[in-house]
């Protein structure tokens, strides 16, 4: 009897240590996802929104995210993914301020073995292997549908001249908005584009745009503005002289910021282009399958819409947390 007593003690034993063991191993945590995050800078509400959902989507998928602010600078951007490499992140994550003047620091990624992935804004690049993939808006045809709301806007009218206030200079959006909106209005001659200036996508500088021209001239028909924060800058400086926005001068903005959305309703506004900040789900989606080794789509869209003084719903658009 003792002899089987001692039996069930060793293996009861035994069994406490391999259920010790057992908890042990499954307490411990299995090295995460490390992503590398350059974002270009916070110059608007949609960057600073686009920011935060990026922030949120890494901590909802357990992805460790090394964020770094690039403050509207190359460089720093260039700096921020050597540091990257340095510390062998698993995959980039790039928000480019321009196109060109990256094959350098990719090719050196490249060479690290740690895929890149766009987001926002493309690269000028002969060689495409310098990135895996691209998450973002189709800027062409938010340029277009900008156009397309003016041509029905405008219909009726002999002559429209138009001031254009154009995003960073060399910047993905900058460019295929441009050519989207002309493509748009398809060389009708009504239409007059006697103003182009840079506001580099700056609330401060999009109000001084608008009183340089405004100073100049205020012949104007329409303003179409490549994001909210220069229009919500543009419209001070047109109130500011004692015009009405949106009755005096049509109003054309991109993006779908809460303070442009609010404007619209109040007749300030005529047309928002949407471009979608909130894609931080789907680029850790495919941050998951770069780290795993996997292939991307190499150009992935986010979906958007348009908002226009024509809605019946305006007064029902929900919250849009940027």
């Amino acid at each position: 009897m003792k002899q089987l007593l001692k039996h069930i003690a060793i293996i009861a034993c035994l069994l406490s240590i391999l259920m010790l063991s057992s908890c042990a191993e499954k307490d411990t945590p299995t090295p995460g996802i490390i992503a590398g995050f350059s974002q270009l800078g916070a110059e608007s509400g949609w960057r600073v929104g686009n920011t935060k959902d990026v922030e949120a989507a890494a901590q909802n998928a357990g992805i460790q995210l090394m964020m770094r602010n690039a403050e509207q600078m190359q460089e720093n951007q260039i700096k921020a993914i050597r540091s990257f490499i340095a510390y062998q992140v698993d995959v980039i994550i790039l928000a480019p301020i321009v196109e060109q003047g990256w094959e350098t620091v990719l090719t050196e990624a490249k060479d690290a073995g740690i895929p890149v992935l766009l987001i926002d804004r493309d690269i000028d690049a002969k060689d495409t292997s310098l990135y895996a993939g691209a998450i973002g808006s189709d800027f062409l045809a938010e340029g277009r549908r900008a156009g397309e709301f003016l041509m029905k806007k405008t219909e009726g009218m002999k002559s429209v001249r138009i001031v254009e206030i154009t995003g960073t200079e060399n910047s993905t959006p900058t460019r295929e908005r441009t050519l989207g909106f002309r493509d748009a209005l398809g060389g009708d001659p009504r239409f007059d584009i006697t103003i182009s200036v840079s506001g580099d996508f700056l609330r401060s500088k999009g109000r001084e745009c608008m009183e340089n021209i405004l100073r100049e001239t205020r012949d104007i028909d329409m303003l179409y503005s490549h994001n909210d924060a220069m229009t919500l800058g543009a419209i001070e400086a047109i109130e500011a002289v004692g015009l009405a926005p949106g009755k005096d001068i049509i109003i054309i903005t991109v993006d779908g910021e809460q303070g442009a959305i609010d404007l619209l309703k109040l007749g300030k506004i005529n047309c928002i282009v949407e471009c979608n900040p909130m894609i931080g789900g789907q680029i850790m989606e495919l941050v998951k399958k770069l780290a795993a080794g996997e292939a991307i789509p190499k150009k992935t869209y986010s979906t958007e819409r348009v908002f226009t003084e024509w809605d019946e719903d305006l007064m029902s658009i929900p919250p849009r947390g940027y």
